[in-house]
């Protein structure tokens, strides 16, 4: 069997060469136009390519983040990309790669990796825990009232991808200042991967992108962007409305934006993808129960350098806790940590409850709690009320949510 070499990428035909490996599972038709805009939202040598006798056969990349998290932000890595090619599957490639990614990732500094899962069951050996779900809804145009009149506040108006790019950052920075699960995204981001509109992205009778902006006395207070999917049966639509992103910087901007959104005529559906488990829609809408909301997992969390991560995120002072954490992929980890609301420092103390790094990521962004990981089986309470304590040092305020799949 021929060796496998994981080594960074240099060069541009590097970069392509390694994205090869993952767009063979979406089909290929990765062209010039789409790798001169990944080139400009990805750091190249953060993209890893396996290689055997100098072909790639798999890659698996990050893009460089601010991450959002309860009561800040932390350095991060968004991995993206991660794929073997079937013709050399079960060699052991995907773990070579996650070694060489995890270990850079340790040396740049950044506390916590984390991602969207393809298929979840991959990244639970590599320390990876389920951090947060996200909504898919489809509401029928037949149940789009809400539950009580608002008074409508606000113009909207349709706007150019040069119109947008201010107006959309300064909101989306307004809410990801408290909004954990969120993460930074540079001018470039915006301009080659949130607001242009693609051919791949009118792909499977997608129409235009539609950017829009809503103001409320002058001031940017949300947008939304989507595209409308038409098809008309019987004289009659029978197309919907795909929101790929709708953000307000308010309550009353989100209640503003998707009011809009909603009215849209000539729809027969509007359907959303990532929409966060405590969205207000669920109590806006006058019957949420036909919003048909199917849940998924989201967002998967790796803490690379767990007391740097959570020196990261705002602790409760409470009554400390020792816990035992078990992380064979990245042994400097593992030990004991002496959590009390201000720190959490290493300690020889008897541990109160030991839990795998795995447990850590999901209750990191406030997604999930150390209760539920305990009546699951995920969490070994060492000594009685344990695990309540560490729930009250770890606040969640609300549910975490990503707009986007990176």
């Amino acid at each position: 069997m021929a060796r496998i070499d994981v080594s960074p990428c240099n060069t541009l035909e590097d970069l392509s060469a390694a994205l090869q490996p993952i767009m063979h599972y979406f089909g290929g038709g990765f062209g010039e136009a789409d790798l001169a805009r990944w080139s400009k939202i990805i750091d190249i040598p953060r993209m890893h390519a396996a290689r055997e006798d100098g072909q790639v056969v798999g890659g698996a990349g990050a893009f460089t983040f601010e991450m959002s998290v309860p009561g800040g932000t932390v350095p991060s890595a968004g991995v993206t990309v991660v794929g073997v090619l079937p013709t050399h599957r079960r060699r052991g490639i995907l773990s070579a790669m996650m070694r060489a990614q995890i270990d850079d990732v340790y040396r740049r500094g950044e506390p916590v990796a984390w991602l969207w899962a393809s298929e979840e069951t991959i990244y639970r050996q590599f320390g990876y825990g389920m951090a947060s779900l996200s909504g898919e809804v489809e509401i029928p145009k037949s149940a789009i009232a809400f539950e009580r009149n608002l008074d409508r506040r606000g113009v909207t108006r349709i706007v150019t991808e040069d119109e947008a790019l201010e107006p959309f950052a300064s909101i989306y920075d307004r809410l990801r200042r408290e909004q954990p699960g969120m993460f930074s995204r540079t001018p470039d981001w915006w301009k080659y991967r949130r607001l242009a509109d693609t051919d791949r992205g009118r792909a499977g009778g997608a129409g235009m992108l539609n950017r829009i902006l809503l103001t409320i006395d002058g001031k940017p207070e949300a947008y939304a962007l989507y595209r409308v999917h038409q098809s008309f049966e019987g004289a009659t639509t029978n197309g919907f409305l795909n929101v790929i992103e709708a953000v307000g910087a308010t309550d009353q901007a989100t209640r503003e934006i998707w009011r809009y959104l909603l009215d849209l005529d000539w729809v027969a559906r509007i359907k959303t993808a990532q929409l966060s488990v405590d969205h207000p829609l669920v109590f806006l809408m006058a019957r949420p129960r036909l919003m048909r909301m199917r849940l998924t997992d989201a967002l998967w969390v790796r803490l690379v350098d767990v007391p740097k991560a959570l020196a990261a995120r705002r602790l409760t002072p409470g009554e400390a806790v020792v816990i035992d954490v078990r992380d064979s992929f990245c042994p400097w980890n593992a030990g004991r940590y002496r959590i009390d609301g201000r720190s959490a420092e290493r300690t020889e103390a008897a541990p109160d409850m030991a839990v795998e790094v795995n447990a850590l990521g999901s209750v990191y962004l406030g997604g999930f709690t150390f209760g539920q990981l305990a009546r699951a089986g995920m969490i070994e309470e060492l000594r009685p009320g344990a695990v309540a304590r560490a729930d009250a040092l770890f606040p969640r305020e609300r549910a975490p949510w990503c707009p986007e799949i990176f």
